[in-house]
């Protein structure tokens, strides 16, 4: 009787990453490989690993430490991603004890790999050059969320930012056909799917192979199709954002309220030297559009505080830019140098402890301006997709269009299903979320 061959995935990093995994979990399922829920368990343990930051990265060989005994037992370890790609076969001198090595841009040999794998090969490798025309489409994507279905549309990198590790580990830009898209979409919505989120390392500079649609007009087509009540899209670059994606969502109402628009710093001097190839001037331009939009868009955004040779004024703007956009969300970062990047030879000056209280600082003031945003919406009534249950409050868990969080409690007899839409009004706010009841 053949043995089974089973498999745990542990995920680390981003949304891009989530993915990725969704798509390896229906692959390997194809392949005939059963899920399970511990690496104790499993015959095949993989890690989808992200190299962003040094925190995430350190995790990955701290956990592939943790669980080196289990290669005793038989257990085979593969480890996928930006890590991968980024360390190559450096990671069979760091870990003995690791089968496969595959950056994102392979997955596509997965199949493969796992064949020469079963066979008994102790070091196989699926790395690509940025070069690379691949993109990983598959229809056996095993889709972990019931509700929300995501779509990656573009693959890669060609922004060069000079901090960044995302050009050299995912290749470059490569988008797919928007029939494509629109064909998965289609099946997205035809599963009962009502949400669905289009993915991209900058999902704006979407350039359609088949010539037939822009950005927009891709999200506004996949807005479109019957069944789908809500799209939402992540992350676009400020430098291809484009006044016509307002348009769009002014023009189609499924586009949700939401737009994440990753500034990096407030000072152009600082813009610069990460080589965002934008100003702070450009950047507010396309933010004025948004607030101009005939619905209330909301805004969130990534910041890097301590990049070299930011000054004090430099940071000053960075704070003062937070005052005239008034974002509903901010993620802050302390700088940390990453292998391969231009930024490497810049001389980070910056003691740790200025960068870890300059971050203070401006999510301290941030957490103020969140609280007073979310205030504005006490006595609102708003659209809520229910996610889950808060058992700890005894309040069912959501989220808006605009990309709250929502909890809010029902006089209904039986709670609503994950998946269901609710109207809700806003009773209570704090500075990162919504408090309601369903009406």
């Amino acid at each position: 009787m053949a043995t089974e061959k089973t498999f745990y995935l542990e995920t680390f990093g981003c949304q891009m990453n989530a993915h990725d995994s969704e798509k390896v979990i229906g692959t390997l399922q194809q392949q005939g490989y059963r899920q399970v829920e511990s690496e104790e368990e499993a015959g095949l343990i993989l890690y989808n690993t992200c190299s962003i930051r040094d925190k995430a990265e350190q995790k990955v060989f701290h956990r592939l430490n943790d669980y080196k005994r289990l290669h005793k037992q038989g257990k085979r370890f593969g480890v996928l991603g930006c890590v991968a790609q980024q360390e190559g076969e450096k990671i069979f001198e760091k870990a003995p004890y690791v089968s496969m090595v595959s950056g994102s841009a392979s997955y596509r040999r997965l199949p493969e790999m796992l064949d020469r794998l079963e066979a008994g090969e102790s070091r196989i490798t699926g790395l690509n050059d940025r070069q690379t025309e691949e993109t990983f489409e598959t229809e056996f994507t095993a889709r972990q969320n019931l509700h929300r279905g995501y779509i990656t549309i573009i693959e890669g990198c060609d922004k060069f930012c000079s901090y960044c590790v995302v050009p050299y580990t995912r290749g470059k830009e490569r988008s797919r056909g928007s029939s494509s898209v629109l064909a998965e979409a289609r099946r997205i919505a035809d599963q009962g799917y009502t949400e669905i989120q289009l993915l991209g390392q900058n999902v704006n500079s979407y350039r359609d192979p088949e010539g037939k649609s822009s950005f927009a007009e891709l999200l506004a087509a996949v807005g479109q199709i019957e069944g789908i009540r809500r799209v939402r899209f992540t992350t676009s670059h400020p430098r291809d954002f484009t006044r016509d994606i307002v348009e769009a969502m002014d023009a189609v109402p499924t586009l949700c309220d939401h737009v994440h628009l990753p500034v990096q710093s407030g000072s152009t001097q600082v813009l610069k030297r990460m080589a965002r190839e934008y100003t702070r001037e450009w950047y507010l331009e396309r933010i004025s559009w948004i607030k101009a939009a005939r619905r209330s868009i909301s805004l969130s955004t990534d910041i890097i505080v301590g990049f070299p040779g930011e000054t004090e004024e430099d940071f000053i703007q960075t704070m003062d830019l937070l005052a005239e956009v008034q974002y509903d969300c901010v993620f802050g970062f302390k700088y940390s140098a990453r292998p391969n990047t231009p930024a490497l030879v810049m001389i980070d000056s910056i003691p740790e402890q200025e960068k870890a209280h300059r971050l203070q600082v401006l999510l301290d003031r941030q957490r103020e301006i969140q609280r007073v945003n979310y205030s504005r919406q006490i006595g609102e009534k708003i659209e809520v997709m229910v996610e889950g249950m808060n058992p700890a409050r005894g309040q069912i868990a959501g989220r808006s269009s605009q990309n709250k969080p929502v909890n809010f409690t029902t006089k209904l007899p039986i709670a609503p299903a994950p998946g269901s839409y609710l109207q809700v009004k806003i009773t209570g706010a704090f500075p990162n979320s919504l408090v309601g009841e369903a009406i």
